[in-house]
C-alpha cells in the first residue's frame, strides 16, 4: 500500500512539474512576443519621429527659397514640433519663431478665415505682418538652421 502512495505522489509530482513547465514555456514565449511588439512600437514611432522631423527641414528650406510663406512655414514647423513632442526643447533655441506662432496661432484659416468680416481679416494680417517684418530676418537665421536640424544635437 505504501508502495502505490509513492507511486501514485511520484505521477502526481511528475504531472505538476509538467504542468508548471507548460506554464512557464509559455510564459517566456509571452513575454518575448511582448518584447518584440515593444521593439516595433519604438522602431515605429522613431520612424514616424524622423518623418516628422524631415518636413520641419523641407518647409524650413521652402521658407528660405520663398517657395512657402513665412507665417505659414513657422506655423507648420511649430504644430510639427508639437506633434514630435519637442516644442518645449527647441522653442528655446529659435524663439522667434515660437514668438511670431504665438502672435498667429489663435488665427482662423480656410473656411474660418471667410467667415470673418473684411475688418476684422484686416486687423489679423495687420498684426501677423506687423510681427512678420519685426521678426523675418531672425525667423529666416532659424529657419537656415532648422533647415538641418538634427535632434540629436539637443541631447
Amino acid at each position: 500500500m505504501t508502495t502505490a502512495l509513492i507511486v501514485i505522489g511520484f505521477f502526481i509530482l511528475v504531472a505538476l512539474t509538467a504542468y508548471a513547465t507548460s506554464l512557464l514555456l509559455r510564459l517566456r514565449k509571452q513575454n518575448q512576443a511582448r518584447a518584440k511588439q515593444q521593439q516595433q512600437q519604438a522602431e515605429a514611432a522613431k520612424a514616424k519621429s524622423e518623418e516628422l522631423l524631415d518636413s520641419i527641414r523641407y518647409i524650413a528650406a521652402a521658407m528660405l527659397e520663398e517657395r512657402c510663406e513665412l507665417s505659414e512655414g513657422v506655423m507648420r514647423i511649430a504644430k510639427l514640433f508639437n506633434l514630435v513632442g519637442m516644442s518645449e526643447l527647441v522653442s528655446e533655441k529659435y524663439p522667434a519663431t515660437f514668438k511670431h506662432f504665438e502672435v498667429i496661432k489663435e488665427h482662423p484659416i480656410k473656411e474660418q478665415r471667410k467667415t470673418l468680416s473684411k475688418q476684422q481679416r484686416m486687423k489679423l494680417d495687420y498684426t501677423r505682418m506687423k510681427s512678420e517684418a519685426e521678426l523675418e530676418v531672425q525667423i529666416l537665421e532659424e529657419a537656415k538652421q532648422l533647415s538641418e536640424f538634427d535632434a540629436a544635437s539637443l541631447h
